[in-house]
């Protein structure tokens, strides 16, 4: 048992039914099917369990992630730990106030204005009004709506929805923060302030729960995660070995130097673009799964684009097997112009010159609007390994026990004699 705990969930499952009768026709007919059914039943529906037997303890200071394929059951906990449903089994017992952005809109009223939806989530939370007056000024200047504060939120876009919602949410003093996939909707500015406001609470001894399919956000932000599949909790553990985890059973699939990405693998973007495919070659376009020492190389990017992207980004990372971030190339580096997308199949190709130390890695990849908003972005979709060898002539690195990741350009002097240090002075 975890002292000081944020959350308790014990053995929860969530049961849902699957009503495969057809609609009755007439009023008659519904009478009699609600008369003839036996108690106990919900007609010829089939049960579907969402969650079964679910379990964990959550600290305060502790930030968690949440990680698994689409329709794994992550939004249905989180629904369960808010209260928005009850479980069908099991109990949840969350210590405090607990506030929560499930999803765009959520908990707001269209016609009521940004700063009337402020304290209508505060007293939501059970805040007094002098309590949420307090905090409005660094609410508003966080979420940058204020020129629109006393419009309806109806006429919100659904960027502005996240960042007043996620404003109010992490502003407000609530015990346990529930946040959903909806950062994704946000500019990379955004949600870098909003990653950056996460640390900050998890800091000040509340609690996170975040559910994201950007694996490296959750390794950055979290200090423990959990993998759900089907309903049931697959691991629990460190965000780096559940994010490996679900990167070998879920991720893309890959087939020599190159990786097929389907519909069904984790990514984050508004569905603008999609990739499809990602190669990586040598230079004359040979297919590669390891690369020399000071070897170039190539990455290849297959793109579906579904509407017009008049100022495209690509982006191409370099991550160690742990998931850390090494380097990152995007196609405006060295203020190289933007590229414009019609709707149709496009490629586009990287070239990389930089020196890996030997070692096992993995290729990101990403293609966003200019303005940072984010259209298709996957991580760990092609591994890889550095050699130890160049491939031709003598050049290595002459140490098996290698430190670091990338062997940078350097100039070195040669040694001169200097002055020795003054000796320490005694006291």
């Amino acid at each position: 048992m975890r002292s000081d705990p944020a959350l308790r969930v014990e053995e929860i499952g969530k049961r849902y039914w699957v009503n495969r009768e057809r609609p009755a026709s007439t009023l008659g007919e519904a009478l009699t099917r609600s008369l003839t059914r036996r108690p106990g039943r919900r007609g010829s529906g089939d049960e579907f369990w969402a969650l079964r037997d679910i379990s964990f303890e959550l600290s305060r200071g502790e930030a968690l992630g949440l990680i698994g394929r689409n329709g794994a059951g992550k939004s249905t906990l989180l629904r369960l730990i808010s209260r928005i449903t009850a479980p069908t089994t099991g109990r949840i017992f969350a210590f405090g106030r607990v506030a929560t952005l499930l999803e765009v809109g959520t908990g707001f009223h269209p016609e009521l204005s940004g700063r009337e939806n402020v304290f209508l989530n505060g007293a939501i939370l059970g805040m007094r009004r002098h309590e949420i007056q307090r905090k409005l000024d660094a609410i508003v200047e966080f979420s940058g709506v204020s020129a629109f504060l006393d419009e309806p939120v109806k006429h919100y876009s659904s960027g502005m929805h996240v960042r007043l919602a996620f404003s109010v949410a992490a502003h407000l003093e609530s015990d346990l923060l529930l946040v959903d996939e909806v950062l994704a909707v946000g500019d990379a500015d955004f949600q870098r302030k909003c990653m950056g406001k996460m640390q900050h609470v998890a800091g000040e001894g509340r609690a996170v729960v975040f559910v994201s399919h950007n694996l490296n956000a959750v390794q950055r932000l979290c200090t423990r995660a959990l993998l759900v599949e089907s309903g049931r909790l697959e691991m629990d553990g460190a965000p780096g070995a559940v994010a490996a985890r679900y990167l070998e059973r879920w991720g893309p699939a890959q087939t020599g130097g190159t990786a097929v990405i389907g519909d069904e693998v984790a990514r984050v973007g508004d569905g603008r673009a999609r990739i499809r495919r990602v190669t990586l070659t040598d230079l004359s376009g040979t297919e590669l799964t390891a690369v020399h020492f000071g070897q170039a190389f190539r990455v290849r990017m297959q793109i579906d684009v579904f509407e017009p992207v008049p100022e495209a980004v690509f982006e191409v990372g370099i991550a160690s097997a742990d998931g850390d971030r090494l380097a990152t190339a995007q196609s405006i580096d060295a203020e190289r112009p933007t590229t414009p997308l019609a709707p149709g199949a496009h490629a586009v190709e990287a070239t990389l010159r930089m020196t890996l130390l030997p070692g096992e890695y993995a290729l990101t990849v990403g293609v966003h609007r200019r303005n940072g908003i984010t259209l298709d972005y996957v991580e760990g979709v092609l591994g890889f390994s550095a050699l130890n060898v160049a491939e031709s002539g003598s050049d290595h690195y002459p140490w098996r026990g290698v430190r670091g990741y990338i062997r940078p350009d350097s100039v070195w002097s040669a040694p001169v004699a200097a002055d020795p240090p003054p000796s320490p002075a005694i006291r």
